[in-house]
């Protein structure tokens, strides 16, 4: 029996929708997106990741690093120094996802203002004074 165009349609859909989850699971960490945009703009060392991301903990900064780095979307790179110097860049392949950022800062610009501030902070308390 051949299959219906209706129905390789769907399944088409269906793998489309399961590659997307796939996809979006890369980068749905709590603090994953941050730790991207950051290392999209340069190369950083965990100091100052941990600094330039109020909020986050150095377990999770941790964490995070780790599973983007098993993901292949940013490299770690130990220095043979004293005291060692880790730095952390993103990949090629994550370089892939720039016009992607390039397009939500685009959106944040025209719409971000009309986003409610949330009140509740996460992680650990930034040392920046709030205003």
């Amino acid at each position: 029996m051949v299959p219906s165009m209706e129905n390789v349609t769907n399944e088409q859909e269906i793998n489309m929708h399961d590659e997307m989850r796939r996809a979006f699971s890369l980068l749905s960490g709590k603090w994953k997106l941050e730790i991207m945009w950051l290392l999209n703009q340069r190369i950083y060392r965990f100091g100052e990741l941990r600094k330039a991301i109020p909020g986050i903990t150095q377990h999770m900064l941790t964490a995070q690093l780790r599973e983007l780095e098993d993901d292949g979307l940013v490299t770690r790179t130990v220095f043979a120094e004293v005291p060692p110097r880790v730095e952390y860049e993103i990949t090629f392949k994550a370089k892939g996802l720039g016009p992607t950022m390039e397009a939500l800062a685009a959106w944040w610009a025209e719409y971000g203002n009309t986003v409610p501030k949330k009140v509740t902070a996460r992680g650990r308390k930034s040392n920046k004074a709030t205003s």
